[in-house]
Parts: structure tokens; sequence; C-alpha cells
């Protein structure tokens, strides 16, 4: 093997590792939040969960990563390298800031860079006209179909019907995409659905852990805050769980697509057929993050946006775990980031919306939206920069 290739595999596994070390806050926030598990405990068993998350779950992600971001003539082995490098490079300034950002979007942003600087802007594999034509007309439907349902809602209880019906609006054109998707009605794939989910994602957990909040909440009214946790508190580590080994189904296959589209630009494979080693380094690598653990991440995560109960804690996480766990089957790689961080949010705006420290939010979100355009640009600068020096060497 050569040694490019090899560094670019130690890379790769690199990226596995900051992505645990970044992501374990992901699956442990509302377990250390509720005291439901210590923190210790909490990252050796999110640590193993995220091992065997590639196991259980498919390798779609994987393939989205490697296949459907960028042409195949723009994958080769440098802008690889380099956009990972950009990657990581991010995400670890992320983790020390304490700023929850998405390691998928930053890999995402740096393939789609690099691959710019090597074949052009024609190398970024855009969606069919059509395909745009349909997701608009679909959410404008939703939007419509939403404001009609909640905007009538709050109509009949006497509420703020221009609040119901602008929530109803964003909630109808956000959800009616994946509601397609699950239908088997609308197939959505490639960059297009990375972006839209970058928003679709946190909505969906906070819409189902808000309502998964307030059924709880109704069903045990009248029991004591003990017996609640009692119920409550094993479940919720079990959601926790469940939601690790989803993050290492998806976030953990970014390394995954990146080897095996590294091994087919190499021509060491034939075809992106993700080998069964490729998998099991990955996953340790991404254990092993998880086992070091982004304590300033949790720390923002568990406690900066919202006071969590421990029936809350299972809320938000069984919202979260779901959320991701349906775009991980569907091949959407996205972060558990952005899908606790809206349960969390839901959770709490049941207690009103004084209760949620939106200037947290807001900057987590500011965060989730420039993470690709600035792992673009810092992949594009980087390459061009690699090659310069590469033209340097050669001519002395």
């Amino acid at each position: 093997m050569e040694p490019l290739i090899l560094f670019g595999i130690i890379l790769a596994l690199g990226l596995a590792f900051v992505n645990g070390l970044n992501d374990a806050s992901h699956s442990i926030a509302t377990v250390v939040a509720t005291r439901a598990l210590s923190p210790a405990k909490a990252v050796f068993l999110t640590a193993v969960c995220n091992m065997l998350g590639p196991f259980i779950f498919t390798t779609a992600v994987a393939a989205t990563i490697g296949t459907t971001i960028v042409t195949k003539s723009a994958l080769t082995p440098p802008s690889i390298i380099v956009g990972m490098a950009a990657a990581i490079l991010l995400i670890f300034v992320a983790t020390r800031i304490g700023i929850p950002l998405s390691s998928s979007n930053a890999m995402i942003g740096g393939l789609m860079g690099a691959g710019v600087a090597v074949a052009g802007i024609g190398a970024i594999i855009l969606p069919a006209t059509t395909t745009v034509l349909h997701v608009i007309i679909y959410g404008l439907t939703g939007c419509l179909a939403g404001t009609l349902i909640l905007g009538g809602l709050t109509y009949m209880l006497g509420a703020d019907i221009r609040l119901g019906a602008l929530l109803g609006a964003i909630c109808g054109g956000t959800l009616i995409i994946p509601i397609l998707m699950v239908a088997g009605i609308f197939k959505l794939s490639g960059l297009l659905v990375v972006v839209m989910f970058i928003f679709i994602s946190p909505i969906l957990g906070m819409v189902t852990a808000f309502l998964f909040d307030i059924v709880i909440t109704h069903l045990f009214r009248h029991s004591r805050q003990n017996r609640m946790r009692r119920i409550f508190q094993p479940l919720h580590i079990f959601a926790c769980l469940l939601q690790a080994a989803a993050h290492g189904g998806n976030d953990g296959q970014n390394a995954v697509g990146l080897i095996t589209a590294l091994l087919v630009a190499s021509g060491i494979l034939a075809s992106f057929a993700v080998p069964l080693w490729v998998i099991l380094a990955a996953a340790i690598a991404i254990g092993l993050g998880t086992c070091f653990g982004g304590w300033q991440v949790v720390e923002k995560m568990a406690r900066g946006i919202t006071k969590i109960r421990p029936y809350q804690g299972f809320c938000a996480a069984t919202a979260s775990s779901g959320t991701l766990v349906m775009e991980t089957l569907y091949g959407i790689p996205v972060s558990s980031t952005h899908a606790i961080n809206g349960a969390i949010i839901g959770v709490g705006a049941t207690r009103g919306k004084d209760a949620v420290q939106w200037r947290v939010v807001r900057e987590m979100m500011t965060a989730w939206i420039i993470t690709i355009p600035l792992a673009f640009v810092c992949a594009f600068t980087g390459y061009l920069a690699f090659s310069v020096v590469l033209d340097i060497l050669r001519a002395i």
C-alpha cells in the first residue's frame, strides 16, 4: 500500500476519533443533565454502543458520502486527504471552544471544497431540476396544511392565531419531506437531502419531543416524582444507548465512506464495496474518541439550553434516537447534534418559551449553517496551497 494511501486511512481514523470526541455529548447530554448515569459510566456505555452501531445498521451513509456528493473524477487521494484534514481541523477547534459541530457536514464541505479545487464546480453532484421543483411544491403544500391545521387549532383554543399559523407553516413545510420519504412516495438523496436535513433534523426532533413530553405529562399527571424517576430512568438510559448506536451507524460511517472511496480512487478496490476491516477500524476509532469525551460540549448541551427533568430526558432521548435511526436507515448523513438539540429544545419549550436559552440555541444554529461553507473554503484553499507546495517540491 502506498504511503499516501496509508496516511489517508490514518487521517480518516483520526476523523472518526475527533468525531467521537465532539459527538460524545450527543448521547450522554441528557443522562448527565438528569443524573441518570454518572459521566464516567455514560461515556463508557455510549462508546461501546458507538462501536456497535456500524454493525447494527447498514452502510448506506458510507455510500452516500463516497458516491453522491462529488463526482468520481474529483475523488483523488490528495483531494480526499485535504478534505479530511479541513474537517478534522474544524471539529477539533469546535470541540476546544465547546461548540457541538456537525462532523458529517464538516466532512461533506471538505470533500466539496477539495473536489472543486480538483475538477471545478462541475465536481459537485447537483440534484435534478425536477427533484428541486418537487421539493418546493411539497414544501409549500406542507406549509399550507400546517398553517390551516395549527392555525385552526389555536383559534379554537383561543390562543395566538398568528403564532399558531407561523409554527404550523414551519413545521408543516419541514416535516412533509420526511413523512413522504417514510411513506415511500418521494425519494431524495445526495447533496440536496444533506442540506435539507440540516433544518429538518432539529425541527423533527423538537416537534417529536414536544408532543411526546405533552403525552407523558398528561398520562402521569397524578404520579409522584420518585415514581416517575423509577419508571423513566432505565428507559432513558436505553433510549440514549440506542441513540449512541444510531450515531455510530451514521456519523461513524463518515470515515468508512472516505476510506472506501480512497481505496477505490487508488485502484485497490474495483468498486465501492465496504471491507469489513474498514468498518471495524472506524468503529474502534469513534469509540475511543467517545471515551475521551468533549466535556465542554457536554456541558453546553446538558445544561446550557434548558433545565431537563428526568422524564423529559427520556422524551428527548427517545425523540432524537428515533429521528437518527430513521435518517440512518435512509442513508442520510446527518449529525446527531441537530436531532438531540432539537429534542432538548422541544422538551424545554413545554414549560414556555422563557425556559429555553435561545442565545445558546442561536449560537449552535449559526455554527450548523456555516459548517459546510466554512469547511468548503478551508478545503479549497488547503488543496490549492498543497498543489503549490507539491509543484515546488517537484521543481526542486
